[in-house]
């Protein structure tokens, strides 16, 4: 989803980014940013997933992520 977001914004907006370089690398067959592009933008929703786990402490102290046992 976000790889698709910033490709769709890139090509409305006439601007080169790395979801262009990821379509294009796709189109050409070129593996190695293919794959480069897929880690950087796993990474990045990696790292939005914890912000918005730790913004969700922050807005609701009940939240915890302690272990519960069954």
């Amino acid at each position: 989803m976000l790889f698709t977001g910033s490709l769709l914004i890139e090509v409305i907006f006439s601007l080169d980014g790395l979801g262009l370089l990821g379509f294009e690398a796709v189109v050409k067959r070129d593996y190695p940013v293919m794959f480069g592009t897929l880690y950087v933008f796993s990474l990045i929703g990696l790292l939005l997933n914890l912000v918005s786990d730790l913004t969700y402490h922050l807005v609701d102290p009940r939240i915890d992520f302690a272990a519960r046992e069954g």
